[in-house]
């Protein structure tokens, strides 16, 4: 017993090993302002929110995803990008490519940019910023992946921030830092 109470002392007491992933700082207070919209599915219709948002996009989308199986969403940005909307996917690389059901590649046909996140055990973010360098731009984040399951059968969240700069610039920053790391789709599947 007495060799156990040691060897947990010196685990205790180890120096910590630095974590070079972390910023020690605490996360950056956000102004409450603009319109918070909450949607839980499968009692709202989230996707029909997230269609109406993408449909109104004047310059940009940028999409960050885990899993993407939705047939109307992955319309709605190939609609977009065909009416002079930049749109650009980043994706989780193991959904992307182990995935059967996944519309990345069918995005990527279409023209869209997608890279694919390598750095992670899950890109796990689910995020649409629309029309992040404008006043009015919309961040949409929660749980909920941009599938049918999640529509239908999952229960997810769905959070919708409007009229916020500073929140939508941290999350472009972020969305930003992540493109940074990410591999173009079309290399990855040269080397897949």
């Amino acid at each position: 017993m007495r060799r156990m109470f040691a060897a947990l002392a010196v685990v205790l007491f180890l120096p910590a090993q630095p974590v070079t992933a972390f910023d020690p700082r605490p996360g950056t207070p956000h102004a409450a302002q603009g319109t918070v919209e909450v949607l839980f599915s499968p009692h709202d219709d989230a996707e029909a929110a997230i269609l109406r948002i993408l449909r109104g996009a004047q310059r940009s989308i940028h999409v960050q995803a885990f899993l993407f199986t939705s047939r109307p969403l992955a319309a709605a940005l190939i609609e977009a990008r065909s009416r002079g909307v930049n749109v650009d996917v980043l994706a989780d690389r193991e959904q992307t490519l182990r995935g059967v059901n996944s519309l990345i590649p069918l995005l990527a046909e279409a023209g869209i940019p997608v890279a694919l996140e390598v750095l992670y055990a899950a890109a796990h973010n689910k995020t649409m910023l629309v029309d992040a360098e404008l006043a009015d731009g919309v961040v949409i984040t929660g749980s909920y992946n941009f599938t049918y399951s999640a529509r239908m059968r999952n229960a997810e969240n769905l959070v919708i921030l409007r009229g916020n700069p500073p929140m939508l610039r941290a999350y472009l920053d972020n969305w930003k830092r992540h493109r940074a790391e990410a591999q173009p789709y079309a290399a990855t599947q040269q080397a897949h």
